[in-house]
């Protein structure tokens, strides 16, 4: 029987958190369902969930109706047809992925988000987005409030927006509620009161300033030391395709990052672009992968070079990397990533 990569190449990221690489927000109701609309038509093209859409309900909802608001999200999410969950399992590779953004934990509305959309639809949901986490003591808050309603099981995704919340990022991704983490850009420059200056906040100078710099490095090492997944922060210059790419480029190369927010949805394709391997890095890695397993996953000589399973798991990446964003990769690998085919336990 044909042993998948997953159960050979065994190492300290065997347990590692696998998401679409892009996570689209929006929070106006016309929005929501076009971005939900979108993801479908992805589905049906690539045959993978390649991005998924967080419904807001912080910023999206109006003040005074945010019960309002959580009821028109929870409708939304009760209407999408089928529905993954939870580090990419759920409904399979071709399950919409749909994930919702509360309130920070201590708003009023905190809890009543929580009761509605964990309480109504919480099966449907890929995760539950927690912004303005400043402590572990918020992440299990959280989890206590998710637990209550039904879903203990239901992975958060939390929102680093401050200086003490990055020096305590790396107990927080710990936590094992949490799924993935993310960088809070404008809200962590403006925690500093004005110390640091406002182009900060531009597509460039996020990757210029040393301390925001240091903070998303930050944020991508706790990530990686315990297997979660870091998402970069949004590129507000939503227009501008070109910067869009450079950073995303930049977010994926320099800084480790595998996932990033997009906020419009011509910033969704570029993102998918800037974070698949390119095609000839795939057929490398899918040559190397295929003569590791002739070899019955001993070291190999491909093309002058030694490998062994420590490269044979960074090629098993790759490939993992090109199935999240739809690249093409040979139909002998194509196997490992078919409905059914997982690793034998």
């Amino acid at each position: 029987m044909r042993m998948h990569p997953r159960e050979v190449l065994l190492g300290a990221q065997a347990g590692a958190v696998k998401l679409p690489v892009c996570d689209h927000y929006s929070g106006v109701a016309a929005r929501m369902r076009k971005s939900l609309a979108l993801q479908a038509e992805f589905i049906e093209r690539l045959g993978a969930c390649v991005f998924d859409v967080t419904l807001d309900c912080e910023d999206g909802a109006p003040a005074g109706g945010e019960a309002e608001h959580a009821a028109l999200v929870t409708e939304l999410v009760r209407a999408v047809p089928t529905v993954g969950s939870g580090s990419g399992a759920g409904a399979g590779p071709q399950g919409q992925r749909v994930g919702v953004r509360v309130h920070a934990v201590g708003h009023p509305s905190f809890e009543a988000d929580v009761a509605t959309l964990v309480g109504q639809v919480g099966g449907r949901l890929a995760y539950l987005m927690l912004p303005k986490v400043e402590s572990v003591a918020d992440v299990e808050a959280a989890a206590a409030a998710i637990a209550a309603a039904g879903h203990p099981q239901l992975p958060l995704h939390v929102l680093i927006e401050s200086p003490l919340a990055v020096h305590r990022a790396f107990d927080i991704a710990a936590h094992p509620a949490v799924e993935s983490m993310s960088f809070g850009l404008m809200d962590f420059v403006s925690a500093h009161g004005g110390a640091i200056p406002a182009y900060a906040m531009g597509v460039d100078g996020q990757f210029s300033h040393p301390l925001v710099q240091r903070a998303k490095m930050e944020l991508a090492s706790a990530c990686h030391a315990h297997g979660k997944v870091p998402s970069h922060c949004v590129v507000t210059e939503f227009k501008d395709g070109a910067a869009l790419g450079r950073a995303a480029r930049r977010a994926a190369t320099e800084l480790a990052y595998t996932r990033m927010w997009s906020i419009h949805p011509d910033q969704i394709q570029p993102i998918i672009d800037a974070f698949a391997p390119a095609q000839d890095e795939v057929e490398r890695a899918a040559a190397i992968i295929g003569a590791a397993e002739a070899a019955h996953w001993g070291p190999i000589s491909h093309q002058g070079h030694l490998h062994d399973r420590a490269s044979f798991r960074y090629f098993w990446q790759v490939l993992e990397r090109a199935h999240q964003t739809g690249v093409p990769m040979p139909p002998d690998m194509q196997g490992f990533f078919q409905t059914g085919h997982a690793p034998r336990r």
